[in-house]
C-alpha cells in the first residue's frame, strides 16, 4: 500500500485497509427497497419498472441460478475487488472494490431476481462525487454478464 492510501486513512479509516478491511459486513438487502441518496456517487442497473429508476436498464431473461453465477464469475475476475459477503440463497452478493490509487472503497451489490431479472447497485463509501466511477462500473459489469452468458 503507498503513501497516499495510508495518509487519507488519517481521515477515512477504511482507506488504510486492504480488501474488505475496514467495512463491516453487509447484511442481506431487500434490494426492493434501495434509497439512494441525493448525492451523485452511486450507479444502479436494474429490470425496466424497477424502482428507484435505474441508470442502467438491464434486459436480462434468464435463469435466477445461471445469471447469479454468471455474475458472481464477472465479478472474480475484476481487480481490486472483493468478495465481501455471499447470501446464494437469496442469489445476492456484496463486493468491496477498491480505487488503484488512493484505495478508496466502492461497494457493489448483485443481485438475480426470480423473475431472472438482475440488479447491480454500486455507491461510493466516501464522498460527494464518484466522477462517473461507479456507472463506469455497472454498465462494464452488465456487458460483461451479457458475454458470459453467451458463451456459457
Amino acid at each position: 500500500m503507498g503513501l497516499l492510501p495510508l495518509l487519507l486513512s488519517l481521515v477515512f479509516p477504511a482507506c488504510g485497509q486492504e480488501g474488505i478491511g475496514g467495512l463491516p459486513v453487509p447484511p442481506p438487502m431487500d434490494i426492493g427497497r434501495i434509497e439512494r441518496p441525493a448525492t451523485p456517487n452511486t450507479a444502479l442497473a436494474a429490470p425496466e419498472g424497477f424502482l428507484p429508476v435505474p441508470d442502467v436498464v438491464t434486459h436480462f431473461k434468464a435463469d435466477p441460478a445461471r445469471l447469479y453465477t454468471a455474475a458472481r464469475a464477472v465479478a472474480a475476475r475484476q481487480e481490486r475487488v472483493f468478495l465481501h459477503a455471499a447470501y446464494d440463497d437469496q442469489l445476492q452478493a456484496h463486493y468491496v472494490a477498491r480505487s488503484a490509487r488512493a484505495n478508496y472503497p466502492d461497494l457493489i451489490t448483485v443481485q438475480a431476481t426470480p423473475a431472472g431479472g438482475l440488479v447491480i447497485w454500486s455507491r461510493s463509501v466516501y464522498g460527494r462525487k464518484d466522477f462517473g466511477v461507479n456507472a463506469e462500473r455497472v454498465a462494464a459489469w452488465v456487458a460483461a454478464i451479457a458475454a458470459e452468458l453467451a458463451r456459457n
